[in-house]
């Protein structure tokens, strides 16, 4: 199954998506259906297995990965936050034409400030200074 973008994402799948990425760390990645469902109970009246339902249809989805751990199964995000928003930018931009792709790309930078302008144009430099290292290297970054 593709990966499901995070604008197709319902308001509990970003709780629980939300949730999964503020309890994992590089230390501690995997969280159970337990640990999700207290965190989330805090704040809203929700079943263990509404929590637990959500959590598998985002492993379906390919947005949580699942192993078992006993009779239960522990669950990690398989992407960060920004990732998947920039996979979904990504979907979102593949689906017109390189003109209509431009035009888009203009029509939202119209919108930006010049604080979020300053931060495109820094991202931009940031990206062309690793793709100028990478020239010269094959896949595993290793000069040639």
């Amino acid at each position: 199954m593709a990966r499901k973008s995070i604008n197709r994402l319902g308001e509990l799948e970003r709780a629980v998506m939300e949730t999964v990425w503020a309890m994992t760390t590089p230390e501690r990645r995997t969280v159970s259906v337990r640990e999700v469902h207290q965190a989330l109970s805090t704040g809203r009246d929700i079943a263990y297995t509404t929590v637990m339902t959500v959590m598998g249809r985002l492993a379906e989805g390919d947005l949580l990965s699942r192993q078992r751990s006993g009779r239960a199964y522990l669950y990690a995000a398989v992407g960060t936050r920004e990732e998947l928003t920039a996979s979904t930018m990504r979907e979102q931009l593949n689906t017109v034409n390189a003109e209509d792709r431009r035009a888009a790309i203009l029509h939202f930078l119209d919108d930006a400030s010049a604080d979020e302008i300053s931060e495109l144009k820094a991202a931009l430099a940031e990206v062309e200074a690793r793709q100028a290292g990478s020239i010269g290297k094959d896949s595993k970054g290793v000069r040639r």
